[in-house]
């Protein structure tokens, strides 16, 4: 019964358009070494993305979507955000005390400036690039995002497996982004592949973690200030 639910799905997906009888799952799964050379037990938010080898995608400007980066427990969640480039990612502060939200290396630079719990700050992301996300009070806080010019994206669970859905069989240009990698090995993982129905596959993609920088500066290119917890703006009492 399931199965036949299943199919009454997916033609009505094609009758609409939202699917097209060409387009497949494309799915891969990652091996993450850790700097000791064992394997590590999480395998999760390594990025792989598809660039059209051709022509670009025409249904690209239809992607744009909306995403969202909270702001909870001294945290942000989730940790990667991928989207399409011109898409706008909410920033909610969802904690009882102020946050700063900022970037300022790489892709795309903002600063939100203070704001209070329950409320909310938007961001454009106009162009592709990798934004290196922080917060000015709290050190510890951290997040990426990733704005890709294409549609055909996924992100690794804890297991290494990625999903990639609806993908037109053709060629593409495949990218693949990790936090605890040096670019230059992600750089030498980009190749050219051929998905069609019987190729939806990326296969096994191996990826060994460096021994990154972990500390960054504050907002003004300063070290942070040490905890306060009796000033309200840094924590609620």
């Amino acid at each position: 019964m399931r199965m036949i639910h299943t199919s009454w799905a997916l033609l009505i997906l094609l009758c609409t358009g939202l699917v097209s009888a060409e387009d497949v799952t494309v799915t891969a799964r990652v091996a993450l070494r850790n700097t000791d050379g064992g394997r590590s037990p999480d395998a999760g938010n390594v990025v792989v993305w598809l660039m059209p080898a051709n022509a670009p995608d025409p249904s690209f400007g239809d992607s744009m979507r909306r995403a969202r980066l909270a702001q909870h427990n001294k945290s942000f969640e989730p940790h990667v955000v991928v989207v399409p480039v011109g898409s706008i990612v909410e920033f909610p502060n969802r904690d009882p005390f102020f946050h700063n939200v900022f970037s300022l290396f790489e892709g795309k630079r903002f600063d939100l400036g203070l704001y209070e719990a329950g409320t909310t700050r938007d961001v454009h992301f106009d162009k592709p690039g990798i934004s290196y996300i922080f917060c000015n009070i709290h050190p510890e806080m951290s997040a990426v995002v990733v704005a890709v010019e294409t549609p055909y994206y996924g992100v690794s669970d804890q297991r290494g497996q990625i999903v990639i859905p609806n993908v037109p069989v053709g060629r593409y240009v495949l990218h693949v982004w990790y936090e605890a990698v040096l670019p230059e090995t992600l750089s030498s993982l980009a190749r050219d592949v051929t998905i069609s129905e019987n190729t939806s596959t990326l296969g096994l993609l191996h990826l060994t973690e460096a021994a990154l920088p972990q500390s960054h500066k504050n907002l003004y290119g300063r070290d942070y200030d040490p905890p306060a917890p009796d000033n309200p703006v840094y924590e609620h009492p």
